[in-house]
């Protein structure tokens, strides 16, 4: 297979800040070209036998922009990962010109009359299209409602500048939080619990004739902090730096919110939320207040039982090492006494475990799990990419004999850097999709990590949480790889935001299936598997404070939420810290600005973030009906394949979710997984 050649070249990553920017211009002028065409036919035109060499107006529309995406996408991915300053910056530049020109390409009056009487004139002519035309003629109508078109001249050009006004706030938000370099120092005292491997990869230094070690905020120097630092007072001044250290982010936020207020109210909604999830599963603002306020409910009991019990570990271990106690459980414990109560119940110790995963073990062999599962072949290549650290893959169907088995790119950036994107996401750079001529354009997906890299004494090794989010993560690759739509706009992961997280959701549960636990385990110096015990010890631990793990998240869902239904401003450093006591059931300290450093209310999650806790519902679901009895089967594989990766977002995720179940979703999986039973299931 690896003599095959793909019959469509992998992009180019050589790009100069000029070329970003002047390609960038290009593919603008291209498109606003189009539009102008189609603006200056008259209506008698729009037939349906041929407008400018297309069957219908629409998907002339549709190719241009497409054809626009392929440039524009892969070169504003350059601020997330490349080396160069100037490249970032050149990218972030050109961003800002595509949104502003998305702005102003969605407010033309004249394009959306045409798309209308181009509809009209599909339905007088009596042809039929097939579900997927139909779909795409429907939601460019539907584009243009929410664009504001319907309103008079003056309201249009008002929300035109208010739009350009936060997709460039937003922007400036995203770019901050990308480009943090803050670091915090400590005593090798301080530090005291925090495993020597971590320790070692500090930055170590002297100051005032002692020794220093400054920690940045990315994920694998700060987070063993929270986990193993014994002095609750290194803990608290660790997390208190992390949680401001995006202060300059705190104005842009109060913005932020106060232009989509106005917006929203230039289109008739009563809120952001209710603009933002009129095209989601949720359907409503009240809808997601209701459901977050439900589990809330639920989980409630369950927190409060967890940290109780956490609060005792706490109370013995102070009167054990002399700290005085003062009955309270603070956030900056939470991490620390989870993990000390694992250790202590289940006499799983997270680092020993860390052991068993080293990434050049793990990372193929969580590929070769989904290779086989899903039916495809990645092939290694050597290529162009923006760093040296980037691995790319070739992917084939596992039979491909020729080059139509071809399926598309994939590169995986794994590894920390200054200036990279600091957590874990997947990017679709290309889509996939049939062009006029009926050939296929092929998808390239892109995964960028952030685990961490060898120390002098061991190499690079995960815990078995970054296992199970790099799972998840591959989970968002194949849904851009496998997905195979008539049009790039409905291709892969552009599914409704409250669904989009599911599937991967669902393939969190192979990290916690025996044998796919041994398959991908090494030690780094025995080479053996994990043992059957200690993979039991793994599972158990699965939902050990689940209760104060899912209000977390209940918390950033209600934070959310309730600025996006607000209809005034607020104090956005006192709602973070006081929300999140209230829901989170622990306590803070000092306020600190945390809601800064909220990417996700930036970068296409705002009034969305109750989506991760929705979709677990259709997740349970998923796994508990057809992948339980044999999550490795690949016949169930190819089922997922062919009901809910195909189709990606060319039908309403409901429909794709029946076909996939063979019947209407429901949450009692859900339920008996948080709960044990399905006493609680009445309201969700």
């Amino acid at each position: 297979m690896a003599s095959l050649t793909p019959p469509q070249a992998a992009p180019k990553w050589t790009h100069t800040a000029q070329e970003i920017l002047d390609l960038t211009k290009a593919a603008i002028a291209k498109h606003k070209e189009v539009e102008d065409k189609v603006a200056a036919l008259s209506p008698e035109d729009f037939t349906f036998e041929t407008v400018l060499e297309y069957p219908y107006l629409q998907l002339a529309l549709s190719d241009a922009e497409t054809e626009f995406d392929l440039i524009n996408d892969p070169l504003s991915f350059y601020q997330n990962v490349s080396p160069s300053k100037e490249l970032r910056d050149a990218s972030n530049e050109a961003e800002v010109l595509v949104r502003d020109y998305g702005v102003d390409s969605s407010m033309r009056l004249d394009v959306f009359k045409a798309k209308q009487a181009a509809d009209e004139n599909i339905k007088r002519s009596g042809k039929k299209l097939n579900a997927e035309e139909q779909r795409l003629v429907e939601k460019m109508i539907l584009d243009g409602t929410r664009a504001g078109l319907a309103l008079p001249e003056e309201k249009r050009n008002e929300l035109s500048k208010l739009q350009k006004e936060v997709s460039q706030v937003s922007l400036e938000f995203s770019k901050n939080f990308n480009e943090e370099k803050g670091t915090i120092s400590f005593t090798l005292e301080e530090l005291e619990g925090v495993p020597a491997d971590v320790v070692s990869g500090y930055v170590k230094r002297q100051e005032d004739g002692k020794d220093l070690y400054d920690v940045t905020f990315k994920t694998p120097d700060i987070f063993p902090i929270f986990k193993f630092a014994q002095n609750p007072s290194t803990r608290q001044k660790a997390f208190e730096a992390y949680e401001d250290r995006l202060v300059i982010n705190t104005p842009l936020m109060e913005k932020m919110l106060a232009l989509r207020r106005q917006i929203a109210a230039l289109l008739g909604y009563d809120t952001w939320a209710d603009y933002r999830t009129e095209i989601k599963m949720v359907k409503s603002g009240r809808n997601v207040i209701d459901f977050l306020a439900d589990l809330e409910q639920k989980l409630r009991p369950v927190g409060t039982k967890e940290r109780d019990t956490l609060l005792v570990l706490k109370k013995q271990e102070h009167e054990e090492l002399g700290i005085p106690f003062d009955g309270e459980f603070y956030i900056w414990d939470y991490r620390y006494y989870d993990r000390k109560f694992v250790e202590k119940t289940l006499d799983l110790d997270d680092m020993k475990v860390k052991e068993y995963f080293p990434v050049d073990k793990v990372v193929p062999a969580i590929l070769e799990i989904y290779q086989t599962l899903l039916g495809v072949k990645f092939v290694e290549i050597k290529g162009e990419t923006w760093h040296p650290e980037v691995q790319q893959f070739a992917v084939w169907e596992s039979d491909a004999k020729d080059e139509s088995g071809f399926v598309g790119y994939c590169y995986l950036d794994l590894f920390p850097r200054e200036s990279k994107y600091s957590h874990a996401a997947v990017w679709g750079l290309l889509p996939g999709f049939t062009r006029a001529d009926g050939t296929r354009h092929y998808p390239l997906t892109a995964m960028v990590a952030n685990l961490a890299k060898p120390t002098p004494s061991k190499p690079a090794l995960m815990r078995h949480d970054d296992v199970v989010t790099f799972f998840h993560e591959m989970g968002h690759v194949f849904h851009g790889l496998l997905s195979s739509t008539q049009f790039a706009r409905f291709h892969g992961t552009r599914v409704a935001r409250d669904f989009v997280e599911a599937p991967s959701q669902m393939l969190e549960n192979w990290c916690w299936e025996p044998k796919v636990l041994e398959k991908m385990s090494s030690h780094y110096e025995t080479k053996e598997p994990l043992s059957s015990e200690l993979i039991e010890k793994i599972v158990k631990s699965r939902y050990v404070n689940i209760g104060l793990f899912s209000l977390r998240q209940l918390f950033f869902g209600q934070f959310d939420i309730k600025v996006h239904t607000s209809k005034d401003s607020a104090d956005y450093t006192a709602l973070w810290n006081t929300l999140r006591e209230s829901v989170s059931l622990v306590k803070g300290g000092k306020f600190t600005a945390g809601q800064a450093t909220f990417n996700h209310i930036s970068g296409g999650y705002d009034a969305g973030y109750y989506g991760y806790m929705y979709s677990l519902v259709f997740a349970a679901d998923m796994y508990a009906t057809v992948f339980k009895a044999d999550p490795l089967d690949p016949a169930r594989g190819q089922k997922y394949r062919e009901k809910i990766l195909r189709v990606g977002g060319s039908r309403d995720d409901i429909d794709s979710l029946k076909d996939f179940l063979g019947r209407e979703p429901n949450s009692d999986a859900f339920i008996n997984e948080i709960f044990g039973s399905g006493d609680a299931k009445s309201a969700l």
